[in-house]
């Protein structure tokens, strides 16, 4: 077995022993979350990281390594590195599941979850939909061309001015000649593309277990759109395990960006409760 980096974005002060830990999605990477840190840079030392294969960090020669289970290992060894007094955890969609792994460990360091449109359950819908570009080979020539490539994909990201998107478009590029290709390693299509019906009712059946075993403080956003987490899931979520509070937000699908005010000022009031 290789060693690999991991890289993550800091905002705050690096002494300050309150830190927020923010993961991505399945093709983002940690910049998703400059203006969730800047909201929240005063309270916290916020921590977003490029989850391995994807943005600064390094790829993997095995592909299957790219797993919920290799992920959590990562992240276990960042908190570990951190020297966190108190660790809050804000996970979106992949994101989301790494840090309800991290939260049904044995002796979690969490205090506080948000969970970004996604629980156990994934509707088969959403999966079909992301494999139909996960890992395909993309060139653009100029920003404002990967930016509408991006944009075609990502509608469930819901409205975004013109501004907005470009900012959140140039982490998601790596130069490749006279343009540009997608940051990640496509081989994370790999392991994504070979998720059977019956692997994937296995690991919701495990999902719900960690969840059921959770008892810090939850939020649950979901747009209210979304086809990756049903309205009916994220009930269950408020009824079971940790009892989730639950905030919905119109015009918006899978996932909430968290750059609007609304979604952002629900993370930073549910974060900086008493």
């Amino acid at each position: 077995m290789a060693l690999h980096r991991v890289a993550y974005w800091e905002w705050g002060d690096p002494a300050n022993r309150r830190v927020l830990v923010c993961a991505h999605g399945l093709s983002r990477q940690g910049r998703d979350f400059d203006t969730l840190a800047a909201a929240l840079a005063d309270h916290y030392r916020v921590v977003a990281v490029d989850v391995v294969g994807r943005g600064q960090s390094d790829w993997l020669a095995d592909p299957m390594g790219y797993s919920l289970p290799g992920y959590v290992a990562d992240m276990v060894t960042l908190l570990a590195r951190l020297d966190a007094e108190t660790i809050d955890w804000v996970g979106t969609s992949m994101g989301g599941l790494i840090g309800l792994g991290v939260a049904a460990l044995r002796h979690s360091p969490l205090r506080r979850l948000v969970l970004n449109d996604v629980g156990p359950s994934i509707q088969p819908a959403s999966l079909q939909r992301i494999g139909t570009y996960l890992g395909q080979p993309a060139h653009w020539a100029t920003l404002d061309e990967a930016a509408d490539a991006l944009w075609a994909i990502s509608q469930g990201f819901g409205p975004h001015t013109r501004e907005q998107w470009l900012e959140l478009t140039k982490p998601q590029l790596k130069p490749d000649g006279d343009g540009f290709k997608p940051h990640y390693d496509p081989a994370i299509a790999v392991p994504f593309k070979l998720i059977t019906p019956e692997a994937a009712k296995a690991g919701e059946a495990m999902l719900w277990q960690a969840w059921d075993r959770l008892t810090l403080p939850t939020l649950l956003l979901r747009g209210a759109d979304s086809d990756l987490l049903s309205h009916d899931t994220a009930v269950q979520m408020t009824q079971r395990g940790p009892r989730a509070q639950l905030i919905e937000f119109a015009g918006v699908g899978h996932a909430p960006l968290l750059q609007q005010p609304d979604q952002v000022q629900a993370v930073v009031d549910f974060l900086r409760s008493p």
